[in-house]
């Protein structure tokens, strides 16, 4: 069987219906009211008195509880907020009161579970270590979702410590919430960190979510789950509040179905936070929203450098670059050929040193003041080892050991390997500027591989990833296309602080090429 005829057009037919369908609907896939739905949408539905912020946020629970708990059992949300209805009640009460905060205004949000949320749910990186750990209060992108009136739905499942455990791990699983699946077939591997995050979007579990990235955690999960995503520069959204890896590379992100939509939670979350100094950068740099006057035109006249390696490989996923190309061309993109990646070996020598000296730095600075059952890295290792038949029963923890061997940030061996992962930006900005580019682009990663809870994680093409999360530098993947009814994801990277007229650009091409295709839940035994 074609697994492809699993797969439906995103379709807004659905959406046109009463308050009382969702009080109807009991199952899911095609009759899911909310299916596809934009935050335009629901802001639409919302105004003209058809849908409530409590009756969208009935809908999302109801098909957590039917596809993600239940049938295909994609495990992506880790914890529901016990207070998201009445949260939701609240929002309505404002908006029929005359208040509406903005386009975020009553629409549900589920955050990945490294983040910080002063409520009852927990913040635990899937770490058993963690378990029972509630956050004294909310991260400062969790203050900015909530000031803008979104409804905290719930927390998604991770790559336990975001991936930063072992060099064996399979990314989506983590010993408190288990493995996550991909929604358009599900032995297939949702890719990682932000797993919960990326197949939650995909499959409609919510309308928007937030991932986090250090090194293809946001971009790399949206293209292999068939969405949009926003690994922003380093600086444009704070970082206080969200369990640390890299302090020169963390970010969150935000992950969504359309560009339009991720650029508005983009939006929602930017602000300069004392707590975190690099957001001072972002003054005077981030507009108040990214979408005003956004049409389909933002690629004509641009010039683009494509990665030559991109170029060859897989045919499936080389003939879907090459339609992209065609695309882009016909929207009035020039393309020409660049080699970035080459050029990115001596900050890449470096990059996993950088990585465990801040993230031994980092992680104790946070357990440290956190109301947490362990306080350092040495505790989480102990308690580890104490109970490995559950939190270590398919990879260890030689990631987490090597970090805590590291010494102190400064040390000469980590300043020096610093200066060499910075050169990262000269490089990026050397070729922009060289070739007069206005970004460079390439496939984001190859298709999902298959979860393999013995032999980890392996790659099915190239990723693009590494470049702009060196750099520090904004990255947006959108939907290209299906290889074998697995999508693969099209990369727009820049200088810093240049999201806007990446925005102008991925949205351009999306809306020219509209690929985004609605997962169908393909059992393997039955492809």
């Amino acid at each position: 069987m074609d697994r492809r005829k699993f797969l439906k057009n995103g379709s807004l037919a659905g959406l046109a219906v009463s308050a009382l369908s969702f009080t109807e609907w009991e199952g899911a896939g095609k009759d899911f009211p909310l299916m596809e739905a934009t935050i335009t949408d629901l802001q639409e539905k919302m105004a003209d008195g058809s849908l409530t912020a409590v009756a969208i946020t009935k809908a999302y629970l109801k098909r957590i509880e039917a596809i993600d708990k239940k049938g295909p059992a994609l495990n992506a949300v880790i914890e529901l907020n016990p207070d998201a209805l009445s949260i939701a009640a609240a929002l309505d009460a404002e908006r029929k009161a005359g208040r509406v905060r903005g386009p975020m205004h009553g629409i549900p949000v589920l955050i990945k579970d490294n983040i910080d949320s002063g409520d009852k749910m927990q913040t635990t990186a899937g770490a058993l270590a963690l378990e029972g750990h509630r956050a004294a209060k909310d991260a400062f992108i969790i203050r900015q979702l909530r000031a803008s009136g979104a409804v905290l739905l719930g927390k998604t499942n991770l790559s336990e410590w975001a991936n930063f455990r072992s060099t064996r791990s399979t990314s989506g699983w983590s010993s408190r919430g288990g493995q996550t699946k991909m929604p358009y077939l599900l032995n297939r591997n949702p890719s990682g960190s932000s797993a919960g995050s990326g197949s939650a979007v995909s499959a409609n579990l919510c309308a928007v979510a937030i991932g986090t990235e250090t090194n293809g955690s946001v971009v790399s999960p949206s293209s292999i789950n068939g969405i949009v995503g926003i690994k922003p520069t380093v600086g444009l959204l704070s970082r206080s509040g969200i369990i640390p890896i890299s302090k020169t590379q963390d970010t969150a992100g935000p992950m969504a179905r359309t560009v339009k939509d991720a650029a508005l939670l983009l939006a929602a979350l930017t602000g300069v936070d004392a707590d975190d100094p690099v957001t001072q950068e972002s003054r005077g740099k981030a507009p108040k929203d990214y979408v005003t006057g956004l049409d389909g035109n933002g690629l004509k006249g641009k010039k683009l450098g494509i990665e030559k390696s991109a170029l060859t490989g897989h045919e499936g996923i080389v003939a879907a670059l090459q339609e992209a190309l065609g695309v882009l061309k016909a929207q009035g993109a020039t393309i020409v050929e660049v080699e970035l990646q080459k050029s990115m070996s001596e900050p890449g020598s470096v990059e996993g040193t950088i990585l465990q000296y801040e993230f031994k730095d980092g992680v104790n600075k946070y357990l440290a003041t956190a109301n947490a059952p362990v306080k350092t890295l040495s505790d989480v290792i102990a308690f580890n080892k104490a109970n490995e038949k559950k939190a270590m029963p398919y990879f260890k923890q030689e990631t987490l050991e090597r970090s805590d061997s590291r010494g102190g940030l400064d040390s000469t061996e980590y300043l020096d390997a610093l200066k060499k992962l910075l050169t990262a930006r000269t490089i990026i900005d050397d070729l922009l500027r060289h070739d007069q580019l206005d970004a460079i682009i390439s496939v984001t990663s190859g298709p999902a591989c298959c979860i393999d809870l013995v032999a980890g994680d392996y790659r099915t093409g190239g990723g693009f990833s590494g470049p702009a999360a060196m750099a520090g530098y904004p990255h947006i993947t959108v939907p290209m296309g299906l290889v074998l009814g697995l999508p693969v994801g099209l990369s727009f990277v820049g200088t810093a602080y240049s999201e806007p007229a990446l925005i102008w650009m991925a949205y351009a091409y999306e809306q020219a090429s509209k690929k985004r295709m609605a997962p169908g839940f393909v059992n393997a035994a039955n492809p």
